[in-house]
């Protein structure tokens, strides 16, 4: 980009990495991390999961298919994962300016600018990656003019900032589904809605075991999951019945708490597309979809609880499984959105437990 106006990357060690502005000319703070993705930067920017995080793409070019436009499928997205940006910040190493796909509306810069957000280009993010992976996440700015104070956005309650405020309703199918909204991707419930169910979305902090339902779904969201005690209380109640729940990503780190474990925050976290998990007692793995810094300690589960998936790059948690009831969860994106749909089966495993339980009723 010829005249880009430069800016620069500060992280709390007080390295300063100078590079060029692209998207809003302003300054912001977060949490510095990193995914391996090569493609997907719409629906990872529009990923509640990433709220308070400025995030690094490590493919060394980006924006050349430029953003798609809007498209609506019963009230919701069909391409975006909510309704807006939530990244603090983007950091990439090349910026493509000049964009090109049947589907695009716009330029990634563009898309930044109407949502304030900042981006900063010519970036050695290879370099900045292997500094994450070695000292692990860390704290950081993109300073344009005015200069920002560092801020650790897990010290806040993000899932409440990116939660809705209201129960909305989506189809009309049989099995009645209570859908915790902790900063849902949009694509769970298109996968949802394409499996005849009846929806109810509700706020993370709303008491659903007042509410007449056939199964529990808990969402994904941002920050750190010992920030949701009313939604682990309200998951307490649920676990001393027999209804389904299923649980991804925060959800699964929710299950986790309510059930009596505990949740730890990983070094520099799961963000990708290619994050192989092993299928707890057999020799099936699958490649899976990520974005998440925190996981389950599953050596502090009670013993009616196991690990269901686990992580074959590092042994960390990927899913837990209650032993005789129908509860579990996965650490990663069965719906993916962007990356590989190989465990899109789980809805259908839910679904298939939620027929089950009221058959047995």
């Amino acid at each position: 980009m010829e005249n880009a106006k430069s800016v620069k990357l500060v992280l709390e060690d007080g390295t300063e990495i100078q590079g060029k502005s692209f998207g809003a000319f302003t300054s912001a703070a977060g949490e510095v991390v990193f995914s391996t993705a090569m493609t997907g930067y719409p629906e990872n920017l529009t990923d509640p999961s990433f709220a308070g995080q400025i995030l690094v793409l490590t493919y060394p070019m980006v924006g050349n298919y430029g953003v798609p436009g809007e498209d609506l499928y019963e009230s919701i997205s069909k391409i975006f994962e909510s309704d807006k940006i939530h990244v603090a910040g983007l950091v990439v190493n090349y910026y493509s300016e000049e964009h090109s796909h049947w589907h695009a509306a716009k330029s990634l810069g563009d898309w930044l600018s109407e949502y304030n957000i900042p981006g900063i280009f010519d970036v050695d993010t290879r370099l900045l990656t292997k500094k994450l992976r070695e000292k692990g996440a860390m704290l950081g700015k993109i300073v344009a003019e005015d200069d920002v104070p560092l801020h650790d956005p897990n010290q806040d309650n993000l899932v409440a900032q990116v939660s809705p405020t209201e129960v909305k309703h989506y189809g009309s199918g049989s099995n009645k589904i209570v859908l915790v909204d902790c900063g849902t991707k949009t694509n769970i419930i298109r996968c949802f809605l394409e499996r005849d169910v009846e929806l109810i979305r509700v706020p993370w902090d709303y008491d659903f075991t007042q509410l007449d339902y056939d199964g529990l779904f808990l969402s994904n969201g941002p920050g750190d999951p010992k920030m949701c005690e009313a939604t682990i209380g309200h998951l307490q109640t649920a676990l001393q019945q027999d209804k389904p729940i299923f649980g991804i990503c925060l959800g699964s780190q929710l299950m986790g708490l309510a059930a009596g474990g505990n949740t730890f925050k990983l070094k520099y976290g799961h963000r990708s597309h290619n994050q192989p998990v092993l299928l707890t007692g057999t020799k099936r793995s699958y490649i899976t979809s990520q974005n998440h810094g925190f996981a389950v300690d599953t050596d502090t589960l009670p013993a009616e609880w196991e690990m269901l998936f686990e992580n074959l790059n590092d042994g960390t948690c990927e899913g837990i499984k209650h032993k005789t009831k129908p509860f579990f969860s996965t650490q990663f994106h069965p719906e993916a959105a962007g990356g590989p749909q190989d465990t899109e089966f789980m809805f259908d495993d839910f679904l298939k437990a939620v027929e089950e339980y009221k058959e047995g009723k």
